[in-house]
């Protein structure tokens, strides 16, 4: 399906009846991705899976977004597809900005898979920084740089045009602050052996949100939508 939402395209596919759930895929990502897990929760959900704009089948942002330009388009979004009382999941950068839209607008309940709400001044950021500034006018090097990059595990290489530009913006805007502001019911759901946003970051965050739930994936990295989908449905769908 396709919408028009600030005069951008967006891909989106809706699957199941029931409650509503919207899904917000990670960086480099893409709606396609959770199609499995997507399918076992239509079981019990009408589940809306799109891509963000600037990934999948969306367009790109015309200029630089961070989390504030994100959230003020989902709000969009939601309004096109006219939901109310629904579940908002988002998996690690979807999951920044799953909680950013929850201290903004109502959502039944949120749902925190390897969320990237934690973005502290870190080693790798201040890598990627000087790596954008420095690198732009050295050429024969291009090697070097995708080498360093892999080391710190970082999406900037892998992203083009202005997504480098928003990539550089979102990992800047950290949420540690914000979380305690949030005041619904709040899953939080990990992967046990995710080396991108540790589990020390799922015990900040329920620390951080009164009353949230940490449930924990053994043996699941970062991505359990693609390495344990059914486990990761049964999780979402359990009372």
């Amino acid at each position: 399906m396709k919408a028009r939402i600030r005069n951008l395209e967006i891909n989106y596919e809706i699957l199941g009846e029931g409650k509503p759930l919207l899904v917000l895929h990670g960086w480099g990502s893409e709606a396609r991705k959770w199609i499995k897990t997507a399918e076992y929760l239509a079981e019990d959900f009408k589940v809306i899976i799109l891509d963000l704009p600037g990934f999948g089948s969306s367009q790109k942002p015309h200029f630089i977004w961070g989390l504030d330009e994100y959230s003020s388009f989902l709000k969009d979004f939601i309004d096109y597809l006219e939901l109310e009382d629904f579940f908002l999941l988002g998996h690690s950068f979807g999951g920044s900005l799953a909680a950013k839209y929850a201290l903004r607008h109502p959502v039944k309940k949120l749902i925190l898979v390897d969320a990237a709400c934690i973005r502290k001044k870190t080693f790798k950021k201040s890598f990627l920084r000087f790596c954008s500034k420095s690198f732009k006018s050295i050429k024969n090097i291009s090697w070097i740089r995708k080498n360093l990059y892999r080391i710190v595990k970082s999406d900037y290489p892998s992203s083009e045009g202005i997504m480098k530009e928003i990539y550089l913006k979102v990992i800047k805007q950290d949420l540690s602050k914000d979380l305690e502001k949030i005041r619904i019911p709040v899953l939080i759901i990990w992967g046990e052996k995710d080396k991108i946003t540790p589990l020390s970051q799922a015990k900040i965050i329920q620390d951080k949100i009164k009353g949230s739930e940490l449930r924990i994936i053994e043996g699941a990295d970062h991505s359990p939508h693609l390495s344990c989908p059914e486990k990761l449905s049964e999780i979402i769908k359990a009372p």
